[in-house]
C-alpha cells in the first residue's frame, strides 16, 4: 500500500474540469469579511533621516541595473534625433506657409 502525502493547500488554485471538458476556474469568493482600515496593525513611519536613507539606498540599487549604451549607440540616437526634428519643423513649416497662403486667398 503506498500512500501519498498531501501538503495543505494542494490544488486549492487548480481550475476544475466542467463536464464538456473545459476548464473552469475555482471559486474564489471570500469566507469572511474584510478588515476594516483601522482593524489593521498601526506601522511606525520611519523618521525623515530613515527615509532619505532608504531612498538613497534604493536609487544607488536601481542605477546599478541601468545599461548605458555604447559610443556607437549613443550617436545613432543623437542623429535620428536630430532627422526627426528636422523633419517635424519642415513639415509645420509647410504647413503654416500652406495656411497662410489659404488665409490671404479666402480673407484677402
Amino acid at each position: 500500500m503506498s500512500q501519498t502525502a498531501s501538503l495543505p493547500g494542494d490544488g486549492e488554485n487548480l481550475p476544475e474540469l466542467k463536464s464538456d471538458g473545459a476548464l473552469a476556474p475555482k471559486d474564489r469568493t471570500k469566507s469572511g469579511a474584510t478588515r476594516k482600515r483601522d482593524d489593521r496593525p498601526a506601522d511606525k513611519k520611519p523618521n525623515i533621516f530613515q527615509r532619505i536613507a532608504l531612498f538613497v539606498r534604493q536609487t544607488i540599487a536601481e542605477m546599478k541595473k541601468v545599461t548605458y549604451p555604447t559610443k556607437e549607440e549613443l550617436w545613432t540616437y543623437f542623429l535620428v534625433v536630430i532627422v526627426f526634428v528636422a523633419l517635424m519643423m519642415l513639415f509645420t513649416g509647410v504647413i503654416d506657409l500652406g495656411s497662410s497662403e489659404l488665409s490671404k486667398l479666402v480673407f484677402g
